[in-house]
């Protein structure tokens, strides 16, 4: 038996949405799994609670999860608990795709799922067995100390076949908690600005409908906590996404939830009719920009008229809109950002999420990016869609950023927050006091560091 913990690493600070933690199910899902082979496992999620380093230092395999704005600090962990003796095996997006640069902090890194990877380096560690060489997805250093990736393993076919995740393992979990539940994995899409293809492939694969609802029987027991469907597109097979919303209802769960969908789910008014019955819904859609030229050049597949339509059919039934959009493609100007506001006021969409194009090691946007020496660095503290880190084409680099903060701040401004208050709509009259506090507080500190960095570039 192996004491085993894992690191959910901390969300950035400049991320407003923190204060609202949804764990990844990844690393829950994986300790699940090694504690039914008999370890001792604990998974510490930074945005829920600091984690009991004591156990932590003592454990003899730790397990880091990090994106790429994180890693710096995963990185600071890895170090530290090497020179204390403990494995470290180090996963997620971001080393999936750079492991040569991870294996300078860890002893191992997963690429991509580790649902039979890990479990069966946990055993060679153990026992030996499997050999090393088998284990597909993992990045090592052999006996000469050479850097070995082992080739891509294939794809967990059948879901069902992973067990629930067991999040009593989670460091002072609270039931109140946002819960979230994974029905499936992979997307059909390959926008070039994301991750989820490269990461879990081109083709969707599903729970079954009856595991999924045997997941949310055990969760109403518990609580009626707020859930997140983590799946990139939770409404990808239409006719799947009714039978789960339908059996919410009939077990009486009907908490506040929320799933990222594409705006075609408004093509299936029944679906539509479903989703508004069902609790308080929010769907959360990536409309990414109002610019029809930004949408081609992101790969999208959906027009600026798909948008529209979708907006005003998904209000129609009243289910609240949380948008997302992303600012500075090369037919970007600051015009873009503004009328973008304009836009979302207008349409009537719930809440948004502006985010700076942003470059992430494993996309096509980064490979292009690169490859025409538009980085401008990789300190990937930054890569964190609050920053620009690359030279955009139409905007400068300051008023991409400033901007971008400005018209968040515009769009959950002192109208916004009235006008739900006198629909005595109090979660979201909430979030944008919220919002807008941390949002000028964001804008005040990035102009400071503007102010430090001229004052540098001056000599003075």
């Amino acid at each position: 038996m192996k004491n085993i913990s894992f690191i959910e690493i901390r969300s950035p600070d400049s991320n407003i949405f923190r204060r609202f933690p949804i764990p990844r199910v990844g690393a829950v899902l994986l300790s699940t799994i090694l504690k039914a082979k008999g370890h001792n496992v604990r998974v510490f999620i930074e945005d829920i609670a600091r984690p009991d380093w004591q156990f932590v230092e003592k454990s003899d395999i730790v397990c880091i999860s990090t994106i790429t704005s994180t890693v710096h600090y995963a990185y600071a962990i890895a170090d530290r608990l090497k020179r204390l003796g403990a494995v470290v095996v180090i996963g997620g997006a971001h080393t999936t795709f750079m492991p040569d640069e991870a294996m300078g902090h860890a002893d191992f890194v997963v690429r991509g799922e580790g649902d039979i990877a890990l479990p069966a380096l946990v055993d060679y560690l153990e026992t030996g067995a499997p050999v090393i060489e088998s284990i597909g997805n993992l990045t090592y250093r052999n006996t000469a100390g050479v850097i070995i990736h082992n080739p891509q393993g294939e794809f967990i076919k059948d879901l069902d076949t992973l067990p629930l995740p067991d999040f009593g393992l989670v460091h002072k979990w609270k039931n109140s908690n946002i819960l979230p539940v994974a029905t499936s994995r992979g997307c059909a899409f390959n926008c070039r600005f994301c991750l989820v293809s490269p990461m879990f492939g081109r083709k969707y694969r599903f729970r079954s409908v009856e595991s999924v609802m045997g997941e949310l029987r055990t969760r109403v027991k518990v609580s009626q906590s707020p859930i997140f469907f983590v799946d990139d597109n939770f409404a990808a097979n239409r006719k799947r996404a009714k039978l789960i919303l339908q059996g919410m209802a009939e077990i009486g769960l009907k908490p506040r939830w929320s799933a990222m969908v594409r705006p075609d789910i408004a093509k299936d008014e029944e679906l539509l009719k479903i989703i508004a019955d069902t609790g308080k819904p929010t769907v959360c859609i990536g409309f990414e920009s109002i610019n029809p030229e930004a949408l081609k050049e992101y790969e999208k597949k959906q027009t600026l008229e798909d948008n529209i339509t979708s907006i005003k059919k998904i209000k129609a039934h009243g289910i609240k809109i949380h948008g997302m959009f992303v600012f500075g493609s090369d037919t970007d100007t600051v015009d873009t950002i503004h009328r973008t506001t304009e836009f979302a006021t207008s349409m009537g969409i719930d809440s948004v999420q502006y985010m700076i194009l942003t470059p992430l090691p494993g996309t096509k946007i980064y490979d292009d990016f690169k490859a025409q020496d538009r980085l401008l660095h990789t300190d990937w503290s930054k890569y964190d869609i609050h920053h620009v880190v690359y030279k955009p084409a139409l905007i400068t680099t300051n008023d991409l950023h400033f901007e971008t903060l400005k018209a968040m701040r515009g769009f959950y401004s002192v109208d916004y927050i009235l006008r739900r208050m006198s629909r005595l709509d109090w979660f979201y009259s909430g979030f944008g006091i919220y919002s807008r506090s941390v949002i000028g507080k964001a804008i005040k500190n990035a102009a400071s560091v503007d102010c430090l960095c001229n004052l540098k570039s001056a000599g003075l």
